[in-house]
């Protein structure tokens, strides 16, 4: 056996280790997907509130029910940018995974579910408790970091330059304490911007020539 072939077989061991440990079907176009929902999810908002405003200072009327109704349509539009991003990442990592023959769900899979859902679970969590107490300000930092943590929690089990999207995820958080009154803005940011530029590099990183 020559140099080259003991070469290409350790080559192929390594990838088949990866395989086993790492789940490596997460599709790049998966986060351009999420990131094109958060932001049509961010413009919905934005001009919700918007109207909202407009009404308040050409009116100089703000009832309690108005604020009550544009919470409930803004924690509902949350849910649906949600569930389409959730279904479009299904979509995309689940067609990765047949043109590669690999199982979408398995054990490496379901580390990454668990590990994601765990700092998920917790935020939800704090996050309801922040809207009992009428403390919406501190809802999309909460968002953002919480989610980063998730992102970074998970990144055990596929590919580690998921990370990366998760540490700027929870700086961005971080930062948005720091202007409170622009979380719509970071919002955009963090689930809009930083999924399309992150999805992007992956796609031509490890999709484009069928690299991993």
């Amino acid at each position: 056996m020559t140099d080259q072939q003991h070469l290409e077989a350790l080559t192929d061991i390594k990838r088949m280790m990866e395989r086993s440990s790492r789940f490596i079907s997460l599709s790049g176009l998966s986060g351009i997907s999420a990131g094109v929902c958060g932001l049509i999810g961010a413009f919905i908002a934005n001009t919700w509130l918007n109207e909202y405003y407009f009404q308040w200072n050409s009116t100089g009327v703000h009832s309690h029910s108005d604020f009550m109704e544009l919470k409930f349509r803004l924690i509902v539009l949350g849910f649906s940018v949600l569930a389409a991003a959730l279904i479009g990442g299904t979509f995309f990592t689940w067609r990765k995974a047949r043109k590669n023959n690999l199982p979408i769900w398995d054990l490496t899979s379901r580390k990454v579910l668990i590990n994601t859902a765990i700092p998920l679970a917790a935020g939800g969590a704090f996050i309801a408790g922040l809207l009992y107490n009428h403390l919406e300000v501190l809802v999309a930092p909460t968002c953002l970091v919480f989610y980063g943590l998730a992102i970074i929690n998970a990144s055990k089990y596929t590919l580690p330059d998921v990370k990366y999207l998760g540490i700027c995820e929870a700086i961005l958080g971080i930062l948005n304490l720091f202007y409170l009154r622009q979380g719509l803005y970071f919002w955009a940011i963090g689930f809009g911007l930083l999924h399309i530029i992150y999805g992007a590099l992956m796609w031509w990183k490890y999709e484009r020539k069928g690299t991993v």
